[in-house]
């Protein structure tokens, strides 16, 4: 059920996401009076799972959930038409429109889904607003991945700096040592301020491990109340306890607490607690789930989360310079795809899916939405043959130069295009397909 949860997301986010990419172009070539002969949701080799033709355009939607594309009379593109490239070209045809009508007819997909990204921001901040924990409040500090540990961190600590850069919320940290090439980390450790090197290659290291999580707020395990007839309930825990140990080994902060009962699932434990200043224990069998029944004393009562709500028209602004933080950092990293390690974690859809929960939240449904258009547009404007910043770059060389590319060049362009991108298809899935069944 959490797959299809998950799957059903993915599809309707990338549903979404491709008709409003295609509705760019299709929206600037009716603009200017160029015939569209397709409009497709999905792509639709040897069949069709649905089709009507309005006007000249016949919409569709094909079985194979790769994107879409609309066929846009005398262009050169996917479906390699060279028998209606041969025939004289007519006023209502791409080839015959200004190459600057061409150009904003190629652009208006990647124009479409940066404003669809930017308006999505634009509605979040403005349904959610923003909420997050200042690592300064973190009263019981940070604790850290294993990985993080390698350069001496410790739970307890607070990263006050990546090299220069201030940290706000603990995911700030791993983000500057990726995409900044940090060298150094200024950590507050009890009363000290300690200076943290960051060996050369660590973000190598960190990518290896798929360091998703590096740093986050801990806090105590204390009991706000319990579920009638659960283990905790029925062992006798009172709501006020506060949970220290298990059989024996500290787990005074949820995150130990919470590894501790998965590492003795199905076994009986001692439970240490403190209950109105005395140390006590019981014993109690872990369920299968690997949770013992209680209610936390929420993580707002030991932080002080910082939250905002915003207007309507204050939340346009935000949500604009939200976007372009997002796709300069998206920018940043596709450094780390040139490394080994980076190559490594080129995903597909399989990487995408992960990105929805598996259970429906709107909040991350429309966040991912958001930044999976961003990227969308972003590489789709990258100049390579095939998509549509190899368009644009060969309209750019008409206008500077005064010369069109002949038709031949265009179809040995876009094959090689077409080759590269299947290429990267495959690698990109095989990736998720091997981490499936290997890691």
């Amino acid at each position: 059920m959490e797959i299809f949860i998950k799957t059903v997301q993915l599809l309707l986010s990338l549903s979404i996401l491709v008709i409003l990419h295609e509705f760019g172009h299709f929206f600037f070539a009716r603009l200017f009076k160029t015939r569209v002969e397709k409009f497709y949701l999905f792509f639709n080799p040897w069949f069709t799972l649905f089709k009507y033709k309005k006007g000249e355009t016949e919409y569709g939607i094909g079985w194979l959930p790769l994107g879409g594309y609309v066929k846009i009379s005398g262009m050169i593109d996917e479906s390699m038409d060279k028998e209606a490239m041969a025939q004289p070209p007519q006023p209502w045809e791409f080839r015959s429109k200004p190459a600057w009508q061409r150009l904003m007819i190629m652009v208006g997909g990647v124009l479409v889904n940066f404003i669809t990204a930017f308006f999505i921001y634009w509605m979040v901040l403005y349904t959610w607003g923003e909420e997050y924990i200042p690592v300064q409040s973190a009263k019981h500090g940070l604790y850290y991945h294993e990985v993080a540990k390698e350069i001496g961190l410790q739970d307890g600590d607070v990263v006050l700096k990546v090299d220069e850069h201030e940290v706000e919320e603990s995911s700030d940290i791993a983000r500057f040592i990726l995409l900044e090439n940090a060298r150094q980390l200024t950590v507050k450790r009890g009363v000290q301020t300690l200076m943290l090197a960051i060996p050369e290659g660590y973000d190598q290291r960190m990518i290896s491990e798929e360091v998703r999580t590096f740093a986050q707020v801990r806090f105590p395990v204390v009991v706000e109340d319990l579920m009638k007839g659960s283990s905790a309930d029925e062992a006798g825990l009172l709501a006020g306890d506060s949970i220290v140990s298990i059989n024996g080994a500290s787990t005074a902060y949820y995150n130990e607490f919470t590894k501790a009962l998965t590492d003795n699932v199905e076994e009986e434990i001692e439970l240490g607690f403190v209950r109105q200043d005395s140390l006590m224990s019981l014993n109690l069998v872990v369920p299968k789930s690997g949770k013992i029944g209680f209610y936390l004393v929420t993580a707002d009562n030991y932080v002080d989360i910082q939250s905002h709500e915003y207007g309507f028209w204050e939340a346009c602004p935000k949500g604009i310079t939200k976007g372009v933080d997002i796709l300069v950092g998206y920018v940043k990293q596709l450094r780390l795809i040139f490394t080994k390690e980076g190559a490594k974690q080129v995903g597909g859809f399989g990487a995408m899916g992960k990105l929805f929960p598996s259970t429906w939240n709107w909040y991350v449904f429309w966040s991912n939405t958001a930044l999976i258009s961003m990227i969308l547009a972003f590489m789709n404007i990258l100049p390579i043959p095939a998509l549509d910043g190899g368009h644009v770059l060969f309209l750019m060389y008409e206008i500077v130069t005064g010369r069109k590319p002949g038709d031949k060049f265009m179809e040995y362009a876009q094959i090689t295009g077409m080759i590269l991108l299947l290429g990267l298809l495959l690698f990109a899935n095989g990736n998720d397909i091997f981490k499936a069944f290997f890691k």
